[in-house]
């Protein structure tokens, strides 16, 4: 029996563009990003650098460009939140069947964004039971210590959790553990269809 409902944020609740931030650096003619920017990334996203270290790498390559250029290249990937979905998630926690948790890789001016961006941003994080960014745990998915974190955290059992993520590979690490999952294709499907989509569960 599925007791907890673990979410990710982006294309599950959000819309992404995920092209959108390389296609914007292009247009500031960076075509490609060192080894050394792209684990730059990686550590921002967990959290182990702050946004301003996070510019800072990128005007130390490409001094020609504004802090403000860089923002709005990195925040491209984000499209709009609607509205319908808040819906169904603050009506399924005003049910208390469920445990609900969020689970998402993201960093601090994504979520900047999102807090400027999205009016009922604040009501969507109150119906959770917890709500976890990768830059404020310092794990991110898909490595399995996230999953763990979440699992004992909570005194869960992996039997009795379903994770919805958009990306395979995150799934996939999940699923290993134990968790139930959906793999959640946001070009064909809606979390809306959540319990239809995975009525074999519930």
């Amino acid at each position: 029996m599925i007791r907890t409902l673990i979410f990710d944020f982006g294309d599950v609740f959000i819309n992404l563009d995920k092209a959108a931030t390389l296609r914007e650096m292009k247009k500031l003619k960076i075509e490609d990003l060192s080894e050394e920017l792209l684990q730059t990334n990686l550590d921002y996203e967990k959290g182990l650098i702050s946004s301003d270290v996070f510019l800072a790498s990128y005007l130390k390559y490409f001094s020609a460009l504004t802090k403000p250029q860089i923002i709005a290249s990195w925040n491209a990937i984000l499209i709009d939140f609607p509205k319908y979905r808040y819906t169904f998630i603050k009506l399924l926690s005003e049910k208390k069947y469920y445990k609900l948790i969020l689970l998402s890789n993201t960093n601090e001016l994504h979520i900047n964004w999102v807090i400027e961006n999205i009016p009922f941003y604040e009501e969507f994080v109150a119906c959770f039971d917890a709500f976890y960014f990768s830059h404020e745990i310092n794990f991110r998915k898909p490595d399995s210590e996230i999953y763990q974190f979440v699992l004992e955290k909570h005194d869960l059992k992996p039997e009795e959790c379903l994770f919805i993520d958009d990306t395979k590979v995150n799934t996939e690490a999940a699923s290993a553990l134990g968790i139930h999952t959906w793999n959640i294709d946001p070009a064909m499907e809606d979390i809306i269809d959540l319990f239809t989509s995975n009525k074999e569960l519930f």
